[in-house]
């Protein structure tokens, strides 16, 4: 219930999803029943597989995240994730108040053994390929222990998720000389590199579409702004393009010739394709889109989520990071 426009996309895109995941046994929809109905009837889905779970309440966004868990209950979110909790359901996804999504799952749902606090994973396309940005949202004030989780959570994502068989790992500086950065990306560099990853140093904004890496480690403030300020180039371009190309008759006979390029390019870069972003390190799966998703987008998101519990990322992670945590034991405690 907490997207921007109510329900009526997120209904469609999951009547989309039950169209095309055969695999897909249950669907819950949570949120006012008599607005749930009317916009399946609105759609003419009859699907077995839907079932409502009535909610009174709605988080806002301008609700405080962990308030909001605490004081709304029976919130859409509370309830979608109490019902990965009891285990009725396999993952929740949401396109409603992230904060209130990243504390939901974290209070009810606990983290993975080892790892201290969540991220959001968001797969961003290059020219060559794609990385997996980590945090972009989730926690904005990380420790270097933190960001070494981020780092290996985003690895095991791009290897088991993306394909990439040996991810290559870049930390997100000011600088890509190891002692550039503040205090907090200091020492999580000295934590990256010895950990056994792919780890390739110190990335700066430029080298995120010149050079990629798959693996891009940020703290959740500045991978927020990366993903946001990337979506909005991406958009803003087209427009610019469009209204250039409309100057002229010979313009605008070129852009037909080049239609096949500008529209795989435009797919390529549109959020709707990726459809929401995993929140990694839960002891759960969690699947956050944007506020405004499309239909097309919200039914993206499902598929990742079917995605993610078929892979079983979860247990790929425990075992990365306590094999992670308990090489770093045995160097502290090894004597001098």
């Amino acid at each position: 219930m907490g997207h921007d426009e109510g329900p009526r996309k997120l209904v469609e895109g999951a009547a989309l999803a039950l169209s095309e995941f055969s695999e897909i046994t249950r669907l819950y929809l949570t949120g006012d029943t008599a607005k749930l109905e009317a916009e399946l009837k609105r759609i003419g889905c009859n699907d077995r597989r839907i079932e409502i779970v009535h909610c009174t309440q709605v988080v806002e966004m301008s609700d405080h995240a962990i308030d909001a868990v605490r004081r709304k209950k029976d919130s859409s979110i509370a309830r979608a994730v109490d019902l990965v909790k009891s285990g009725d359901a396999e993952a929740v996804v949401s396109a409603g108040h992230t904060g209130a999504s990243v504390a939901a799952t974290t209070i009810k749902l606990r983290m993975l053994p080892g790892i201290e606090r969540p991220a959001i994973a968001a797969t961003i396309p290059t020219e060559t390929n794609y990385f997996v940005l980590v945090d972009a949202g989730a926690n904005p004030e990380p420790t270097p222990r933190q960001m070494l989780h981020n780092a290996i959570m985003g690895s095991v994502y791009s290897q088991h998720i993306l394909g990439y068989t040996n991810p290559s790992v870049g930390l997100m500086s000011i600088g890509t000389e190891e002692e550039k950065g503040n205090e907090c990306t200091r020492e999580s560099f000295e934590l990256i590199k010895g950990a056994g990853l792919n780890f390739r140093g110190n990335v700066e904004g430029h080298d995120l579409f010149l050079d990629p890496v798959e693996v891009v480690v940020a703290d959740g403030f500045t991978g927020n702004v990366v993903l946001k300020t990337s979506e909005a180039i991406a958009h803003a371009i087209f427009g610019w393009l469009k209204r250039e190309i409309k100057k002229s008759p010979i313009r605008i006979a070129g852009a037909l010739l080049a239609k096949g390029a500008f529209q795989a390019i435009r797919k390529r870069t549109n959020a709707d394709e990726y459809g929401g972003m995993p929140l990694l390190g839960i002891n759960g799966v969690c699947i956050i889109g944007h506020g405004g998703s499309s239909p097309i987008a919200v039914k993206n998101a499902i598929r990742m989520a079917v995605q993610s519990i078929s892979k079983q990322v979860n247990p790929l992670l425990v075992e990365h990071i306590q094999r992670t945590n308990e090489q770093a034991a045995a160097s502290h405690h090894a004597p001098a």
